[in-house]
């Protein structure tokens, strides 16, 4: 027997086997549709008796295994199902021929057979037949399973004749040695009227009732008769058999521990009703008998309290009992270099009933014997059989990782250079497999957790492994998604060469399949989520950026009122409710305008150790329609915190919120949203986009001053103009104001203001008039408009000679309110020499407004007077400026 069954069970020495073969030419959908249907009568109650029939059916047996049937009665084929196609009367002869030479393979021990016929009608079809089942179509069969009833039921009249036939103790016949293949030759010649043969020959046929028994259902007789074959086969060291009638022992007694079974199938098995009416029955003499109570088992055969029921009758093994008997077995079957199947599947078993008692330690001592059993030279198939066994029984012990071993030895197996085929997809499917045992998962989310788990360099080697089958499987998409998640998750475990040597290689695969962030489903629908390089590079701080001063909006104060105010009522509270993503979405107290370009600062560093090319680097936003405005870079290798600004222009008003931002490295494109960024720190994300407004750019006729007579306050822009006039002189000055927005201006408000930083100086220095301005109003955008302002001096200089040392150089000045400019240039104010006097809030103020929708655009000149101590010249500063404000 050189090929291992390796589910096979403990419970399985209660079954008998039947196969079902197809014969002749039939669909293979249409066999396993009726296979299916026939496996589903896998036990059945025997009519005028309690016992159950339990049945194990193969669809395909070796019939080597077959010779071992007097060895153990559950290797052995006792019942044939065969399946076959036949449409006329002619080509029934040949059907039923082929159907006997399917017979005679098992021949020697079969009880039983069946055909079913599928397609014939006719006369042939309306005969009464026992072995021979009609049906017109596959699809008109319902009495299949009835058909699979009948048959077994036959089988148990065979196979409880058999039992009563070698139970029966017929004095004066000679018992025949039962053999197994191997042996047959060793006992030629030897003397068959030797006591010691006769024990041998007692001893084995004692172990043969035992496994009849155990099939018919009478467990307890079962148990009486394995007992007596352990003392008779101990006592002439016939060790192989010894060890077989231990393991029927063991059956035995794991079928009466636990009736539901150690295979963890998902129907699960009836306990056998047989128990209780063979209890209190005194065995045949001349055998050990044994006194069973019957009130120790319930009505369903199975005992109320185990522990006490075995300490009376010393029939059934403990738990602890079956497992040094399995260890005692094995050990024997250990001395056979043919018994190696045996040894295997023993392992197996008693690792079944280890799990079962969550016994792990032991079960992995009999799974590592089971490792080292020599089975001679297996095929591919059958080292890939036994290796994904071997890694199911450990994951059934617990083993996790010792399980993704084995699965992964046979995901290479699958591949072996003896192959002339290499099976690739079944190689990358028992990676898969693998993953959970080495703590590995694809979700590059369950990175982002903290702690990594398991070890880095075995889950790298499989990573590796995963990338390599996928490529030979002819899809480069899948080896991108592998080999990204291989850097994302690996970075901090790569050595610098090993870092470019995967960079390298996600290039050339990229070259040909591009990496981006769609979710790729795979054929058994395990669905891989898609893998951003957050890490490359690393953020560790993003910022958002308040206009330029020529650009902020500002609320008009006389349109809203001086008493309106936004604050909410303050409540205490000792509990800070928050959260980090809440932090991160907060309203930040600055405004963007709608079509202005906007600014995001973010800090980030490369940790790679060469240079890193970020290309398409822009920001992703939520909330109002954004048009983000792609920008590379060019981070040098290891550096250190490098500023980035990703800028962006909103289409729409509203609230907008930065998400995150959207790169394309290696030719991989990633979307990185800011919650999976570890360690991150902002002031917020979330801003409020106003409409557009106006802009205005202007222009003066005379040169500008050489510093400012008022710094800006950070809500205005001065642009200082010098003149210099001798008293009573006059001077026009053109303010030009050209509309560089795309919004018309049909407001345009002027006033002036006049400082005097003595009591004694006064006069009105300017004049101005609005009427031809306003009349080029609505002033659409890249037009202009003109203002001519007259500046004429009038100064009483009587009486002033200490006012030099009083005044500054710094003469008459223009100023006014903040314009936009279109470099965004802001200008440094010159720090003042002198503070201006309290006397400069003593102010008049001229208006002329015009309504322009929502909107308001205000021009304001201001002048400061101050006199010189010639009394000759006085020296006019102008400062000009614009200010726009939603209304």
């Amino acid at each position: 027997m050189s090929v291992p069954d390796y589910m096979q069970c403990a419970e399985d020495h209660q079954t008998v086997l039947v196969v079902v073969q197809p014969v002749g030419m039939v669909p293979e959908d249409h066999f396993f549709r009726i296979y299916k249907r026939i496996i589903s009568v896998n036990q059945v109650s025997i009519r005028d008796s309690q016992r159950l029939l339990y049945i194990r059916y193969r669809h395909h047996y070796p019939p080597e295994n077959n010779d071992w049937g007097d060895f153990q009665t559950h290797r052995k084929v006792v019942g044939l199902i065969a399946v076959t196609t036949c449409s006329s009367a002619k080509e029934w002869p040949q059907t039923f021929d082929r159907f006997h030479g399917q017979r005679e393979v098992f021949g020697a021990t079969l009880y039983d057979s069946r055909l079913l016929v599928f397609g014939l009608q006719g006369e042939i079809a309306e005969q009464s037949r026992t072995d021979v089942a009609f049906y017109p179509s596959f699809d008109r069969c319902e009495d299949v399973e009835k058909r699979v009833e009948d048959f077994v039921e036959s089988i148990f009249i065979v196979l409880e004749s058999k039992r009563l036939d070698r139970a029966t103790d017929k004095s004066g016949d000679k018992i025949p040695l039962l053999c197994v293949p191997f042996e047959k030759k060793d006992f030629v010649g030897l003397d068959t009227d030797s006591r010691h043969y006769k024990k041998r020959c007692q001893g084995r046929m004692r172990k043969h009732v035992g496994d009849l028994c155990l099939q018919a259902g009478m467990l307890q007789d079962a148990l009486v008769h394995y007992h007596m074959a352990v003392e008779l086969l101990r006592s002439v060291n016939d060790f192989l058999w010894l060890g077989a009638a231990l393991e029927g022992l063991c059956s035995a007694s794991v079928i009466y521990h636990y009736p539901g079974g150690t295979a963890g199938k998902s129907s699960g098995r009836k306990p056998s009703i047989s128990q209780a009416a063979d209890a209190g029955k005194r065995h045949r003499p001349g055998a050990q008998e044994v006194l069973i109570d019957p009130g120790a088992l319930t009505t369903n055969g199975i005992s109320a309290d185990t522990s006490s029921e075995i300490g009376r009758t010393k029939n059934c093994l403990s738990p602890e009992d079956i497992i040094e008997k399995y260890k005692e077995a094995i050990s024997y079957y250990g001395k056979y270099k043919n018994a190696g199947v045996i040894e295997l599947e023993a392992c197996v078993k008693a690792v079944r009933v280890l799990a079962i008692q969550k016994r792990a330690m032991e079960a992995s001592e009999f799974l590592q014997n089971a490792v080292y059993i020599n089975l001679g030279q297996l095929s591919e198939e059958e080292k890939i059989q036994r290796y994904s066994i071997l890694s199911e029984l450990y994951e059934l012990i617990g083993f996790h990782r010792k399980s993704a071993f084995f699965k992964r030895v046979a995901a290479m197996q699958c591949v072996a250079p003896t192959i002339s085929e290499p099976g690739w997809r079944a190689c990358y499917k028992l990676l898969l497999e693998t993953l959970p045992g080495y703590s590995l998962s694809l979700d590059p989310k369950d990175f982002c957790k903290g702690t990594h788990r398991g070890w880095a360099a075995v889950q790298m080697r499989l990573l590796h492994e995963l990338v390599y089958a996928s490529r030979r499987m002819g899809n480069p998409g899948l080896s991108v998604r592998h080999l990204s998640f291989l850097l994302q998750t690996m970075l901090d475990f790569l050595s610098d060469q090993e870092k470019k040597e995967v960079t390298q290689s996600l290039e050339n695969y990229t070259s040909k399949c591009p990496g981006g962030m769609e979710i790729i489903t795979l054929p058994d629908g395990l669905k891989l989520p898609p893998v951003p390089f957050t890490k490359l590079p690393i953020v560790k701080s993003v910022k958002l950026l308040n206009l330029p001063v020529s650009l902020r909006p500002h609320k008009v104060k006389g349109l809203l009122g001086q008493n309106v105010t936004t604050k909410s009522p303050f409540i205490y509270s000792p509990i800070i409710m928050h959260s980090r993503g809440e932090e991160r979405c907060k309203k930040i107290d600055f405004q963007w305008v709608q079509g202005d370009v906007c600014e995001v600062q973010l800090m980030v560093y490369n940790p790679m150790p060469f240079e890193l090319r970020v290309e398409n680097m822009g920001l992703l936003t939520s909330g109002v329609e954004f048009e983000s405005l792609p920008a590379a870079l060019s981070l040098p290798a290891e550096s250190g915190l490098y500023p980035v600004t990703l800028v962006g222009v909103p289409r729409t008003a509203g609230s907008i919120t930065v998400n995150g931002y959207h790169t394309s490295v290696f030719g991989v494109t990633s979307d990185c949203l800011l919650d999976n960024l570890p360690g991150l720190k902002t002031s917020g994300c979330a801003v409020e986009v106003v409409p557009a407004l106006p802009r205005l750019q202007l222009s003066t006729s005379l040169p500008r001053s050489a510093h400012s007579l008022m710094p800006p306050s950070g809500e205005e822009l001065s642009n200082s103009v010098s003149v210099q006039l001798f008293n009573g002189e006059t001077q026009q000055l053109f303010i030009t104001l050209e509309n560089i927005g795309t919004e018309l201006l049909e407001t345009l408000e002027v006033t002036y203001k006049m400082v005097n930083t003595k009591e004694k100086i006064f006069g009105e220095f300017l004049s101005w008039d609005l009427q031809g301005p306003l009349s080029q109003l609505p002033l659409k955008p890249s037009q202009t408009v003109t203002i001519a302002v007259d500046i004429r001096v009038k100064l009483d200089f009587s009486g002033q000679e200490n006012l030099l040392q009083d005044l500054n150089d710094d003469g008459i000045s223009i100023t006014g309110l903040p314009i936009s400019s279109p470099l965004r240039q802001v200008l440094k104010p010159r720090a003042e020499n002198k503070p201006i006097s309290a006397e400069a809030n003593k102010t008049e103020y001229n208006h002329i407004k015009v309504r322009l929708l929502d909107k308001t655009s205000m021009v304001t000149l201001t002048c400061d007077v101050s006199q010189a101590a010639t009394g000759q010249f006085a020296k006019i500063d102008c400062s000009c400026a614009t200010e726009l404000s939603p209304s």
